[in-house]
């Protein structure tokens, strides 16, 4: 059995712990907040850019985003955190990209967000296309923005031939779902056969021609600058739901090795009673 002083010791150790992990789980809350309220503030306006664009597309597929090629080389976008500590959320997103690679079928290189996204695929030898880090907790449009023109233009010269997106769709603080969406060319929306078809009747000013060619790189800085956030509010998400386990298992291990001590304490006790009775026993 331990001694009393390496048990205290040991208290001493995870106390200090548990208040870490406590005060990161407070953080991370404040920041899932703010997070959690610029990915709802986000999802209406990239849903209803893509309805318009999905009326606009029709008579519209001369421009280069709209054009499927011949697929050579896929590009995939990984979103993972900045740092660690946050429960699986950073092996969930690369165990479902690698499954996306190993699905695609053709070669590919990736394009890292995130510290985490970038050590990862190093280690394993992809090929890096870019790295995009320093993110920070709250993504801004223009990172979106610069990270999305630097992707179309990939695209365009011909690098490649596709690009998706991957990365953790927010629900909740305790759920998140990697999910793979391609981002360019920009997808045909998928039509529900028992939904009724959409009859509304639309009056586009200027010409359809002219708002496609305004809405396209539009629709791509949003679609980068949402997965950016649902990415971002995913992981504090998973960091805050991993601090507040980790701070709950810290006052388990506590309550254990308290009993430990109160043991050890009465054990001890016994041996000194045990010593000085036998002692007076021996004087008399």
């Amino acid at each position: 059995m331990a001694s009393t002083r390496d048990i205290r010791r040991r208290i001493k150790s995870i106390k200090s712990t548990q208040q870490i992990t406590k005060a990161m789980k407070m953080v991370s809350a404040a920041k899932l907040r703010r997070a959690q309220s610029s990915v709802m503030a986000a999802r209406p306006y990239s849903d209803e850019l893509g309805q318009v664009l999905a009326h606009l597309r029709k008579g519209n597929a001369n421009h280069p985003f709209l054009q499927a090629k011949e697929v050579k080389k896929v590009c995939f976008v990984v979103f993972a955190g900045e740092r660690g500590l946050c429960g699986g959320f950073n092996s969930n997103i690369f165990r479902r990209a690698e499954m996306e690679i190993e699905k695609a079928g053709f070669p590919h290189a990736v394009v890292a967000v995130g510290r985490k996204t970038r050590d990862y695929f190093r280690r394993r030898r992809h090929e890096l296309a870019m790295e995009f880090t320093n993110v920070g907790d709250n993504p801004a449009f223009i990172q979106a923005k610069e990270l999305a023109q630097r992707l179309s233009a990939l695209y365009i010269d011909g690098t490649f031939d596709e690009i998706h997106l991957v990365y953790s769709e927010f629900k909740s603080a305790l759920t998140q779902t990697p999910v793979r969406k391609q981002l360019l060319p920009v997808p045909h929306p998928e039509e529900d056969p028992d939904e009724p078809a959409d009859a509304t009747e639309y009056l586009f000013e200027p010409d359809e021609t002219a708002l496609v060619q305004a809405l396209l790189p539009r629709y791509v800085d949003i679609a980068v600058y949402r997965a950016m956030l649902e990415a971002k509010a995913s992981e504090h998400g998973a960091r805050m739901t991993a601090m507040s386990a980790a701070t709950d298992n810290a006052l388990e291990i506590i309550d254990r090795l308290t009993l430990s001590l109160n043991r050890a304490r009465q054990a001890a006790i016994t041996k000194e009673i045990s010593e000085i009775v036998g002692g007076a026993a021996a004087l008399s």
